[in-house]
């Protein structure tokens, strides 16, 4: 008897939304896939649907009433305002983690509480909900080497500020607490971290509630110039696998960090289901975690979709259903990478829209190579942009190295005025000689050869 078909439908606008519509789309499982609200990229999956991916009851509505037979959750605004609750109280199936457990990004300060009450590796932290008094414990301090974090969820970067010296962090407390740059309820609680140092990285993991099994690490690179300088974005570029880790290293930190994370959250009566991502920090004194996401990343989703072998729904469904084995998750061999273009003067808050977009189809045909939208729409059958990151070419390959050059040569074949991205992405793992810009690879090295 043949399984029924499923309808699927995506929350989400971006890069990481089309991602996961283009690897649901592989599945045999899936009849239709609708996506809210999308972008130009997932409309040529699925169907777009007009509701923002924040109107919980028009989502749940609409869910129930074209008969949806799985929701997958692409942001993290929707898991705040307890989407999945109200999906499972609709009697919906949805993947991703409760209001309650979703808690370990939307609030940092539960999240540092988390850790420390189940000993999980992270900076030592203090939390404040008054101005004055977390002014008073930066002058108790002896160096302003610290970092400064709103608690609740930041915006476009915003929300964490990386302090070398005590006048940076007065500052950044004045800019939360007092001018409440992210809002009224972002002032209220305010977390001041221990600064460390090291490589940074990506850890992503499936959960039914019980057991936890690995996808892979992935490197992201947040800044907006080359050699990570300039403010933060959402995320410039990715890449996988994260050369020079231990062999071990996988299985450390699901051991110390994220199985732990996952029994924890059972024991305080928020059973963790959908997917954790760990931000860690490689230090001398081993690895911490300086946040949790309970979404896919973006753009590490890019890459993680890139090389995921197995059907994801199914992978989706045994979480929700609670028999989450290491046999849904089979990864396939390879590199990924993807590189981020965006808009002129982004990541400031006022950017040129509209601009027209060509050479997608040339790039899409290259060898290894894919184009995920993020913000891009449809004007007059013309694809323009729409937000400060536009689109990430993306390409795997046998080899870093190799899939890094067959998404600079996608890059090079995209076009909007004024695009900017980093011409670095990875060029450190493959101690590149000069800047990945146009025409930087070898025109005589196939793209599938070794480099």
């Amino acid at each position: 008897m043949q399984s029924k078909k499923l309808n699927v439908l995506v929350l989400g606008y971006g890069a990481r939304e089309h991602a996961l519509a283009w690897k649901i789309a592989q599945s045999p499982r899936v009849n239709r896939i609708f996506v809210a609200p999308g972008n130009a990229g997932t409309a040529e999956i699925g169907t777009n649907v007009p509701i923002s991916d924040e109107d919980v009851p028009g989502l749940v509505a609409f869910a129930s009433q074209n008969k949806i037979d799985l929701t997958v959750v692409g942001t993290n605004d929707p898991l705040a305002f307890g989407v999945v609750d109200a999906f499972q109280a609709a009697g919906l199936a949805i993947f991703g983690p409760q209001q309650a457990a979703a808690r370990l990004e939307s609030s940092k300060a539960f999240a540092k509480g988390f850790m420390q009450r189940h000993n999980i590796p992270t900076p030592a932290f203090a939390t404040f909900h008054d101005y004055n008094e977390a002014l008073a414990y930066l002058d108790s301090l002896p160096n302003g080497r610290l970092v400064v974090k709103v608690s609740g969820l930041g915006k476009m970067g915003l929300g964490v500020t990386v302090c070398d010296t005590k006048a940076q962090a007065q500052a950044a407390l004045h800019t939360y607490m007092v001018e409440k740059l992210l809002g009224e309820a972002a002032a209220q609680t305010i977390i001041i971290e221990e600064r460390l140092s090291g490589p940074e990285l990506s850890m992503f993991a499936l959960s039914d509630g019980k057991t936890a099994v690995p996808l892979f690490p992935v490197r992201d690179h947040k800044r907006i110039f080359d050699g990570d300088t300039g403010p933060n974005t959402g995320g410039m570029g990715a890449f996988a696998p994260v050369p020079d880790l231990p062999a071990n290293f996988v299985a450390e930190v699901m051991d110390s960090i994220i199985q732990p994370t996952i029994e924890g959250m059972a024991a305080e009566g928020n059973p963790y289901v959908g997917v954790l991502f760990a931000g860690l920090m490689l230090t001398e004194c081993g690895v911490q975690v300086l946040e949790f996401n309970c979404r896919f990343g973006n753009p590490e989703t890019l890459v993680l979709m890139s090389l995921l072998e197995s059907d994801l729904v199914e992978a989706m469904r045994a979480c929700i259903e609670g028999r989450l084995t290491p046999a849904h998750v089979q990864i396939r061999s390879g590199a990924a990478a993807a590189v981020m273009m965006a808009s002129p003067s982004y990541p400031a808050e006022s950017f040129p829209t509209g601009l027209p977009i060509s050479g997608t189809e040339i790039a899409r045909a290259l060898p290894g190579v894919n184009l995920f939208h993020h913000g891009t729409s449809c004007e007059n059958g013309r694809l323009v942009t729409s937000r400060g990151r536009v689109l990430a070419v993306t390409a795997t390959a046998h080899s870093l190295p190799c899939a890094l050059k067959r998404a600079y040569r996608g890059v090079d074949q995209t076009h909007f005025a004024g695009a900017q991205f980093r011409r670095d992405i990875g060029g450190g793992v493959v101690q590149l000689q000069k800047p990945p810009i146009l025409g930087w690879y070898e025109p005589s090295v196939g793209l599938g050869t070794a480099v």
